[in-house]
């Protein structure tokens, strides 16, 4: 799915405009007015700060939301899209393989179309889905486990699953069948 073509499944209610003056992370920003800014929908990897500083720094955005209630860390949360833009920056982040779509999605529309357009970027091999160790598999615990506390994408199929306080452990047989998020 084109970047443009889930505009309308992901639009949400206007939350204000302004000009970004700074990419804060992977997946904030702020605005000439102070506010800072959450990208909804996605989780960052190491080029996503890189590209949104190519492109949003310096220009005018859209706010779009269900609601625009800071979280607990000051931040707006919102699907932000470019002056003029009908594709939201985190489509585009996801056409180009620059972002993963994030588990929580409250909306289930616009998780569907986030999910078809990085299905997209990841069956042409676009940005981060062309290297070859993006998905890592379950029969490699040292890869795993070399990204813990980061979201990664594993392969492999599930046995079990456990909850321990905040922490869930997925217990694979290593085949390399199914997919994680």
């Amino acid at each position: 799915m084109p970047a443009s073509s889930f505009a309308g499944a992901c639009r949400f209610e206007p939350q204000g405009e302004g000009r970004v003056v700074e990419i804060v992370d992977g997946r904030s920003l702020r605005l000439d007015d102070g506010r800072e800014i959450r990208l909804v929908g996605i989780e960052p990897m190491a080029t996503t700060k890189q590209a949104l500083t190519a492109m949003l720094l310096g220009r005018e955005v859209a706010l779009h939301g269900k609601d625009d209630s800071p979280d607990r860390y000051g931040r707006q949360p919102a699907l932000v899209f470019p002056a003029g833009a009908d594709a939201s920056v985190q489509g585009l982040l996801l056409a180009e393989g620059e972002a993963l779509v994030s588990a929580e999605i409250g909306d289930r529309d616009c998780a569907a179309a986030l999910l078809a357009t990085e299905s997209d970027a990841r069956r042409a091999k676009k940005g981060t889905w062309a290297d070859l160790f993006a998905i890592k598999n379950a029969e490699s615990p040292d890869d795993i486990g070399a990204g813990i506390g980061r979201f990664m994408v594993v392969e492999g199929k599930v046995l079990s699953v456990r909850q321990a306080g905040a922490t869930t452990y997925l217990n694979s047989d290593g085949t390399g069948h199914g997919a994680l998020l």
